[in-house]
């Protein structure tokens, strides 16, 4: 029934109503509905009809965009006192042209549609009104007078027509920039949602991975320690390079986090021969073969996939896998594509794998990213992942 406006628009909105209400009295006043222009009302009757005529527009006016509805509602009864007074069209019939407007531009479905209806029965009782009443009656609708009233019909049609059209090509306006600014935000938050996604990512990958190499050494560190504490210090130490790694990563998602910029840690294949002496040190006979070697240099995407997928590879054989069972890597660089393939046995009397992990997610999502595709399967007693990831065209 009521939109929501601002203070100041019902403020301007009133004002106007009172303005139009002070201006309009007048008027009617020195109109008479009975004699023809021109001739001051005589009694206070004539003053009444004058009143509430100038009344009810300006209140149509008032709320004409608080209440589009309430408005065409006003306009209507401020034209039937109009006619049930006898009076002729003048200034006050102005609110109508506005209150049309307001409908179309404003209104809901129902006033719109009200507002459209409004306009062309109007049309009509205008001119049956100024061909039949008792204004300008001259003998009633005839065949002489049916062209005049042909064209009166037309014009007023216009006229009404062209305020409610005007508002709806204004309700048009603003719905496309509503629907254009909520694409916008759509677009936004489907962007900001795929950044913490990938964030997530990386920031699971880069923990969980170094989380199993400093485990993986306590562990070895705790047991060897007494036979050798040599041992001991070398786990130790790697431990310190391995937490402050992954401490300079982490930082770096957060701070990308934080303040949205800047790239997170993107490794490359360079950066392949650390990750596989991190998980020597973690005591895991690693076995890597790369056959062909890679074509030039690959995409930087494909890269970053690679490393991803071999770091949370190697992750679940330190999680999961047998201690001190070995892990084979394979790295087939062929000139579409890059096939690679990570084997370790499973620890005896592990459960088999059932619902898949965020590891198993991870890998799955960095392959299709990259436009490839990701298994992994339990079977005689090893568990295998493998991927293939397009090259496209190689620098």
């Amino acid at each position: 029934m009521f939109r929501p406006l601002k203070t100041h628009q019902i403020v301007v909105d009133v004002s106007l109503g009172v303005a139009f209400f002070l201006i309009a009295w007048p008027i009617e006043q020195i109109v008479t509905g009975a004699t023809g222009y021109g001739a001051p009302l005589q009694g206070w009757l004539e003053a009444v009809q004058a009143l509430l005529i100038a009344l009810v527009f300006g209140a149509a006016l008032a709320v004409r965009r608080l209440s589009p509805g309430l408005a065409l509602g006003l306009a209507w009864a401020g034209a039937v006192l109009q006619m049930g007074f006898g009076r002729p069209p003048s200034f006050a019939d102005i609110a109508i042209f506005a209150v049309l407007y307001t409908t179309a531009a404003y209104g809901g479905q129902r006033v719109y549609w009200a507002g459209f209806a409004s306009a062309l029965v109007g049309a009509l009782v205008i001119t049956v009104y100024l061909m039949a009443g008792p204004v300008f009656a001259g003998g009633g609708l005839t065949w002489q007078t049916l062209p005049l009233a042909l064209v009166m019909l037309v014009a007023a049609a216009f006229a009404l027509g062209l305020s409610w059209t005007t508002g709806a090509l204004v309700r048009t306006a603003v719905r496309a920039r509503e629907n254009r600014d909520a694409q916008q935000r759509a677009e936004a938050e489907a962007a900001a949602e795929q950044e913490r996604v990938r964030i997530a990512r990386d920031m699971h990958d880069v923990v969980a991975h170094s989380l199993a190499v400093v485990v993986a050494q306590a562990d070895g560190a705790r047991y060897a320690a007494a036979a050798d504490p040599a041992v001991a210090t070398e786990a130790l130490a790697t431990i310190s390079t391995t937490a402050r790694a992954a401490l300079a990563d982490v930082r770096l998602l957060l701070g990308q986090l934080r303040h949205r910029q800047g790239d997170g840690p993107q490794p490359t294949l360079a950066d392949l021969e650390e990750l596989y002496a991190q998980v020597r040190a973690a005591g895991v006979q690693l076995r890597v073969d790369v056959d062909p070697a890679p074509p030039g240099e690959p995409p930087a995407a494909v890269q970053l996939a690679v490393y991803r997928i071999l770091q949370e590879a190697f992750t679940n054989a330190l999680r999961h896998g047998a201690p001190g069972g070995p892990v084979d890597v394979r790295l087939a660089w062929l000139p579409d594509r890059v096939e690679l393939s990570v084997r370790n046995p499973v620890a005896p009397g592990a459960a088999p794998h059932g619902r898949p992990g965020h590891g198993l997610i991870g890998m799955r999502e960095r392959a299709q990213l990259a436009g490839g595709r990701f298994d992994a399967s339990e079977e005689s007693g090893s568990f295998a992942v493998s991927a293939s990831i397009p090259i496209g065209s190689t620098a």
